[in-house]
């Protein structure tokens, strides 16, 4: 009998047919080792709280047209968001989401939104250089909201920042 100093290497397990399924029980959620209540139930499912619908009769629309985007966000009087949609949200992908017809869609969707709340007479505050300026106006005069007020706040530096270069095409 030959010794070597090596100990001797264990074959494999052979795997059986029955093997799997007697080995690995079902997936089951894993618990937290230092869980301090181990005896309480994993987790407790919370039930969805059910939105307030708020009736608000005046509001203040924001457009923000951008080169790339047009975002209308409708608040109330205080400032806190009714309803919101941009020609993005809706489904216009890339290059199209800057067209004037995309604002005018994203106009009529979030004034929608917020005419199921009650909202009558809107004050619109328009930001930004963008092309769907007018046409979300428009937009929002044929929903059937009551434009009471047009009030351009795009800001405009004091000779702050410096401009993008320009482009050579």
């Amino acid at each position: 009998m030959v010794t070597s100093d090596r100990p001797e290497k264990e074959a494999p397990p052979e795997k059986d047919a029955k093997a799997p399924a007697e080995a690995k029980p079902a997936k089951e959620a894993k618990e937290p080792k230092d869980s301090k209540d181990a005896g309480a139930p994993k987790e407790q499912v919370k039930e969805a709280k059910k939105k307030i619908k708020r009736i608000v009769s005046k509001g203040v629309v924001h457009i923000n047209a951008s080169f790339n985007n047009t975002i209308v966000s409708i608040t109330d009087m205080n400032g806190d968001v009714i309803a919101s949609c941009s020609a993005g949200a809706i489904g216009f992908k890339g290059s199209r989401k800057s067209t004037p017809y995309a604002a005018q869609k994203a106009a009529e969707n979030a004034a929608n939104k917020a005419m199921q709340m009650g909202l009558r007479e809107v004050e619109v505050k328009v930001k930004g250089p963008g092309s769907g300026r007018e046409t979300a106006i428009r937009a929002l005069q044929s929903v059937g909201l009551d434009v009471r007020s047009i009030e351009d706040v795009t800001p405009l530096p004091h000779n702050g920042c410096r401009p993008p270069k320009k482009r050579r095409v």
